[in-house]
């Protein structure tokens, strides 16, 4: 890989390009320069999607140990270069290098999925048809085959593995696909651009173009991209959607995930367990994860001995320098980022909630945060904070807890602590989110299960196979006088 200071260019179907300009990718941390990356000119995008159209027919019609192999290329280099993309995801992230090893690793797993899938998805499913005297001697047998062309436009939270699960479905499926990483953190996709180049993929059936925000609307409403796979904020997302409602959109837009620790969820051992796993993964990645906890609802069983353990896990988090492995917060992904997180802290105690730790910024930094009391009308009381904070509720038995964590605008996953099957069940019946993870935080997430949310949350799900599905429809044929 070049010096992290150089220009990285992007991937115009397949072959490495550089564009007229160039634009820096910072820090979050201490501001330096991490590299440059190359924009790609209006005409150059152009020339990105025709080819992806002109090879859309042949790239569906590659066998799939191609596919795969080239898939599995992917693991490889993956592991090989593990630590030196860990510690680009850090750069421009200001993800702590823990995360970020954990990163490469589940995009590692993606990538392994895919080539999976890629090996057994669409073999075909017969049916017999003449269950009716009109079906007698046909056969039916349904297939899947790409709709066309993906675009796929990822965010910066996860710079490296949103934007795999992105490409490695769409690769795994026969579909082109055309990758957009965010404005903030362009480096790792580009890297994941120069492994896929070392591939034998046809030529157009992938790119990756750092290409500004405000050129996104033409790609948009391009026809030759019908579908598109968006991960990022609701507004955005859900503009998208009604820009191209005959599109096939998937949206994955985010959530204030709840954390419910039930009554019986009561030994000192629970409660530690507990109040560990919450404290880390409220502050994870700085908070900047859309199934990061978000609010704590506790049974009043349970409340007045969890918070403090919580609390004191909280403070134990080692905040600073993401480089450092002993670093367990980061930054946020700028300054800008902070002072909006500060402001909606500053607002809800100022309404009446109680500040329990944290509460103070530093520069990009914000400290890990909770807070209880917080009225339901302030921005940190209802929308998706995206930072490292946290509040409390405390509740009156399951069907409080239940209720107090379906009065959201969002629904992506939820936690819920109990030992109880019955009450899981329940959960799994009464939560209206996308995912219900029992005895753990809602920040559980593996890489091949369906994951998306409902209400504000977006539509549709990602994880590889689910992904292919929505990049793909189904085609049948029926063979006629045939003796069954």
């Amino acid at each position: 890989m070049t010096e992290a200071t150089s220009t990285h260019a992007f991937w115009l179907a397949g072959r490495e390009a550089t564009g007229d300009e160039t634009f820096e990718v910072t820090s979050p941390w201490d501001g330096r320069t991490v590299g440059r990356a190359a924009v790609p000119t209006d005409a150059q995008v152009e020339e990105a999607v025709a080819a992806a159209a002109a090879v859309a027919e042949e790239f569906a019609a590659t066998p799939a140990h191609v596919r795969a192999a080239a898939l599995d290329h992917v693991v490889r280099r993956l592991g090989e270069r593990s630590e030196e993309i860990a510690r680009l995801i850090s750069a421009e992230n200001g993800k702590p290098m823990k995360w970020a090893r954990g990163e490469v690793g589940r995009c590692s797993s993606v990538f392994r999925w895919a080539a999976d899938e890629a090996r057994r998805f669409n073999g075909g499913e017969a049916q017999r048809l003449d269950s009716d005297a009109g079906g007698t001697g046909r056969l039916a047998l349904t297939r899947r085959f790409p709709l066309g062309t993906v675009l796929g436009i990822a965010p910066f939270n996860f710079p490296l593995n949103l934007c795999a699960h992105k490409v490695a479905p769409a690769i795994a499926a026969g579909a082109p696909i055309i990758l957009k990483p965010a404005p903030a953190t362009p480096l790792s996709a580009l890297v994941l651009g120069e492994i896929l180049a070392e591939t034998d993929l046809p030529a157009g059936s992938w790119s990756v173009l750092p290409v500004p925000n405000d050129r996104m609307p033409a790609l948009v409403q391009d026809e030759r991209l019908p579908i598109i796979s968006f991960t990022g904020s609701a507004p955005v997302g859900w503009s998208i959607l009604d820009s191209v409602p005959r599109k096939r959109v998937t949206l994955e837009l985010g959530g204030n995930g709840a954390a419910v620790v039930l009554a019986d969820y009561a030994s000192e051992k629970d409660l530690d367990w507990a109040a560990q796993r919450i404290a880390t993964f409220s502050n994870y990645q700085g908070g900047q994860s859309c199934i990061s906890v978000q609010r704590v609802i506790a049974d009043t069983a349970v409340y007045d001995r969890l918070v403090p353990k919580v609390v004191a896990a909280v403070e134990a988090l080692n905040t600073g320098d993401p480089s450092d492995d002993a670093t367990d917060v980061g930054p946020l992904v700028s300054e800008e980022a902070a002072k909006r997180v500060e402001s909606w802290v500053e607002e809800a105690v100022a309404a009446g909630a109680r500040l329990l730790t944290g509460g103070k910024r530093d520069g990009a930094t914000f400290a890990p945060t909770a807070l209880e009391n917080v009225p339901a009308d302030t921005q940190l009381g209802h929308e998706e904070v995206f930072g490292p904070v946290m509040t409390f509720t405390r509740v009156d038995g399951e069907d409080e807890a239940f209720a107090a964590a379906n009065n959201s605008q969002y629904g992506l996953q939820a936690g819920v602590f109990t030992h109880d099957v019955q009450t899981a069940f329940r959960a799994h019946r009464a939560l209206e989110v996308g995912g219900v993870i029992i005895g753990d935080v809602p920040s559980y997430r593996a890489d091949q299960m369906p994951y998306g949310g409902v209400k504000q949350s977006g539509v549709g799900r990602e994880g590889v196979r689910f992904a292919m599905e929505d990049y793909t429809y189904e085609r049948v044929m029926v063979f006629t006088g045939l003796d069954l």
